[in-house]
């Protein structure tokens, strides 16, 4: 499917057209304003006709985000969203991110720190599934127990 197509079907359920497959296809027309307005939000509007498959990694990672954004969500739950990106994309995506969090909850799991210090407002550590720690990034990463934790001692 394309990215167009993979948007309107995530529309389909709040449209309450999810479970109608068999109406014709140009029901699905009525999604096509509000498909656009998400795909244009995540920076994909050149790709409309191009199969998801196409996509880079870092695109096909984008259109997720526009596929759950179709869901009118309250939470965003992102695990590792950046990971395998490179620098561009980690760029472009933490943007897109921190546009969605404006009017939605955002929590996620990320391992890149520059990502984490420009987008998160309150940071958790955890160690072997554990709290160490909650806080600012700039108090969490001055935590002498969550140096130890991810960079050893001296000792090590």
């Amino acid at each position: 499917m394309t990215v167009l197509e993979n948007v309107k079907v995530a529309l389909q359920r709040p449209a309450g057209l999810s479970y109608q497959f068999w109406r014709p296809l140009s029901t699905l027309r009525q999604l096509d304003a509000r498909a656009m307005e998400l795909i244009d939000r995540v920076g994909l509007s050149d790709a409309i006709h191009f199969e998801a498959a196409s996509l880079s990694y870092g695109r096909k990672r984008v259109l997720e985000i526009a596929t759950t954004l179709a869901l009118d969500p309250k939470v965003l739950l992102l695990d590792e969203r950046l990971a395998g990106m490179g620098h561009e994309d980690v760029h472009r995506v933490a943007g897109i991110i921190r546009d969605i969090s404006r009017e939605c909850a955002v929590l996620m799991v990320e391992h890149n720190l520059n990502v984490v210090a420009d987008l998160c407002h309150r940071v958790t550590v955890l160690q072997r599934g554990e709290v160490l720690t909650t806080g600012t990034y700039t108090a969490v990463a001055a935590d002498p127990r969550v140096r130890e934790a991810y960079m050893g001692n001296e000792d090590d």
